[in-house]
């Protein structure tokens, strides 16, 4: 996600989502919810990372920009992005995207069942200004560009085979990516001040090199029934995909994506949002919205990349902001869940959870030294609740 100052509107309406097997309050935002103490509690003094984290959790840095992986001879890239975790055996893969421009990519580290690190491996390059992206069914990556008429591509995560470029899913300026197995689609945020929301629906489910690009389109509102169109050039090479379609919505600067239980939740950093989408109703509405915050300052400002929990509560990276990963829980509480300091210079970014759910990944991209070359990744464990 490209670093800039939008005007910031924008808490909490209650929702009907239900993910993790926990269901949101359905129902409208006439009482939106506050910020209060959340379910792990208050933060704790830093520790030796500079992590503020509640009681029983703990922090350790797996990697860092320009530095050997430890035990391995891959070098951490520059700028960590979006991320997603694969179990891999007993153990598991995380994978980083690398936000530079050019030779932009993404890599991985591999852990053992006990969560040492075994290998470290590139799994693309030579690409642009790679931010976030999304994890598929069937276990590749997909590593998004966030450029003019940028690419999607899929990749392993194991990195045996090539990454291919996914041209039907659009050349945009593309930020996430969330597949929907239960409708057989893909979701894609565009991280521009007048962006839109996309759908991409392979001809073949599992194979996206051919398929269907459609943009949401709805009234003025923030809820509401909404309808699909089908964008007629994903090249874009002519018209921006985002103005090919009358009456496409739009939104101000689209980002993280996460997709479970026919909900896909995604952010906007422009207004401080964050949305949901309700895709077996189709039907679109607020989950959070800071300027509906009353009795005191929003808790979570410069929304970003965004994951959720077995639990049902998302967690909500922050770009600036007071570089927190903050919680939204099922019952509408919003509450920081860590907080990095001394890097007010960088974003987190990344956050993935383990296939177990007890260890949580993430980056801050530039570090103490606010440059692309100081990212920092970390992981963090504790009495995640399930």
């Amino acid at each position: 996600m490209e670093r800039r100052t939008f005007l910031r509107t924008a808490v909490i309406g209650s929702s009907a989502a239900a993910f993790g097997g926990t269901l949101w309050r359905g129902a409208a935002h006439a009482d939106p919810a506050q910020p209060g103490p959340g379910p792990y509690g208050a933060l704790g003094a830093a520790d030796a990372n500079g992590i503020q984290l509640p009681a029983g959790f703990s922090s350790r840095v797996i990697a860092r920009s320009g530095q050997k992986v430890a035990g391995t001879s891959y070098t951490w890239h520059n700028a960590p992005d979006g991320g997603a975790c694969y179990a891999d055996g007993t153990g598991w893969i995380y994978v980083s995207n690398s936000e530079i421009n050019p030779s932009g990519g993404a890599g991985a580290v591999r852990f053992s069942a006990t969560g040492a690190i075994t290998a470290a491996h590139r799994i693309l390059s030579s690409t642009r200004q790679n931010c976030a992206g999304g994890k598929t069914p069937w276990n590749t990556w997909l590593s998004c560009e966030e450029v003019d008429r940028g690419y999607v591509y899929e990749t392993d995560p194991w990195g045996v085979k090539a990454a291919v470029r996914r041209d039907a899913m659009g050349r945009f300026k593309h930020e996430a990516a969330a597949a929907d197995p239960d409708r057989k689609v893909i979701y894609l945020t565009e991280d521009v001040t007048d962006g839109c929301f996309y759908r991409f629906t392979p001809s073949v489910w599992g194979n996206l090199g051919a398929g269907q690009l459609e943009v949401l389109k709805m009234g003025s509102g923030t809820s509401g029934p909404v309808t699909w169109a089908k964008v007629p050039d994903p090249s874009g090479a002519s018209t921006a995909t985002r103005n090919q379609v009358s009456g496409a919505k739009r939104f101000t600067g689209g980002e993280g994506c996460f997709y479970a239980d026919n909900v896909c939740f995604f952010t906007t950093k422009g207004d401080n949002r964050v949305w949901r989408y309700d895709a077996a109703a189709q039907t679109l509405d607020l989950v959070y919205d800071d300027s509906l915050v009353t009795g005191g300052s929003a808790p979570l400002t410069g929304v970003d990349n965004v994951t959720g929990s077995s639990s049902g509560d998302l967690y909500v990276a922050e770009d600036g902001g007071t570089m927190e990963i903050c919680l939204i829980t099922p019952t509408d509480v919003v509450t920081p869940f860590l907080r990095i300091g001394g890097q007010s210079g960088s974003e987190i970014t990344g956050p993935a959870f383990s296939p177990d759910g007890s260890r949580l990944y993430f980056s801050s991209q530039r570090g103490t030294s606010g440059s692309s070359s100081g990212g920092i990744t970390y992981e963090v464990t504790g009495p995640f609740r399930s």
